[in-house]
């Protein structure tokens, strides 16, 4: 049986309808980095935090879906930094870390490998002109802090996306966000400054990051294969 790579996440990753248009999820673009051998199942969905996607059963659902051999991508942080929003709000070392818990051990019952993924870094920085190290909070470390005690794989999406925009500088990394002049676009007719949504190519610079991270998890050889990584 072909296997399926399932994303469980929030609107960084979550595929987008036409009228949000240019918005854009990396999920959309990983199709593009991996061999037509593995399905992608895209199951993020836009303002979900680990608290949220559980009490809807999103979970639920997806594990009537797995098989023996697929792989779960989880990436949540955004929302659960939500402290207004008791319905997503998870704080970091307590909550957080036991919601993520509760998605590792739902794959690995089920023979399905658990990899957990940083969250995306907003597009913020320090007044000197750095990422900001606390751009999602504690949320990033926290994960980092599961995955080696529970021994889950790690793909350092916040660390990767921090190198991004500090490479690009604070001016060109806004090309890579929802960025756009009032009557520029007729989906945001009064414009929009977006520092945590992605454009359609930025989308696509983050699917590359995390296909980069893919690859380079020596863990994660039964994935390997099915990798297009682009020159």
């Amino acid at each position: 049986m072909m296997p399926t790579l399932y994303i469980a996440g929030d609107s960084t990753a979550a595929r987008k309808s036409g009228g949000e248009w240019p918005m854009a999820g990396w999920g959309e673009y990983l199709h593009e980095y991996v061999r037509p051998e593995l399905r992608i199942e895209n199951r993020a969905v836009n303002g979900r935090s680990t608290r949220s996607f559980l009490a809807e059963g999103r979970l639920a659902d997806m594990e009537r879906d797995f098989h023996a051999g697929d792989f779960l991508l989880i990436q949540f942080g955004h929302n659960d930094q939500k402290l207004e929003d008791p319905a997503r709000y998870s704080e970091p070392h307590t909550d957080y870390r036991l919601n993520l818990k509760v998605f590792i051990d739902s794959a690995r019952s089920r023979c399905v490998l658990p990899l957990l993924l940083t969250p995306v870094s907003r597009r913020r920085f320090t007044g000197d002109g750095e990422p900001d190290p606390e751009a999602v909070g504690l949320y990033p470390q926290v994960m980092r802090e599961v995955a080696a005690e529970t021994g889950t794989p790690l793909l350092d999406l916040f660390a990767s996306s921090q190198q991004l925009y500090r490479d690009l500088g604070v001016e060109a990394s806004r090309g890579l966000f929802l960025h756009l002049a009032p009557g520029e676009r007729p989906n945001y007719p009064d414009g929009i400054a977006d520092n945590t949504h992605f454009c359609t190519g930025g989308a696509g610079r983050i699917a590359a990051l995390v296909a980069e991270a893919l690859a380079r998890c020596a863990v994660l050889t039964a994935l390997h294969p099915y990798l297009r990584i682009k020159g």
